[in-house]
């Protein structure tokens, strides 16, 4: 009786070591995914302020090229145009410093 107890308690703690080690495993894949899908989303992230950062200044670089283009169909000269963008770039640099 005593050595059929003993057997009962030994599978009994084979049977709770080995629920509570595919509940360890299930909890360490979770864990691995939350901070897989948190790299990604940080990569992510860094990736588009970047690719926003290219963005931007290609635009600008258009914009620019497409004002410089507008005040020669104006009938402006280089030096005129060379004045022009001096004091935008100014104007610019100062906007950015109040900020």
């Amino acid at each position: 009786m005593a050595s059929e107890v003993l057997m009962t308690i030994s599978r009994d703690d084979v049977e709770r070591a080995r629920l509570m080690s595919e509940y360890k495993y299930e909890l360490d894949t979770q864990s691995r995914v939350v901070y897989a899908w948190q790299q990604g989303e940080l990569q992510g992230r860094k990736d588009g302020e970047q690719q926003g950062r290219k963005d931007g200044e290609q635009q600008g670089e258009q914009r620019k090229t497409a004002e410089i283009l507008k005040l020669f169909e104006a009938g402006c000269s280089a030096e005129d145009i060379k004045e022009q963008l001096k004091a935008a770039m100014l104007s610019s640099n100062s906007e950015k410093k109040g900020n």
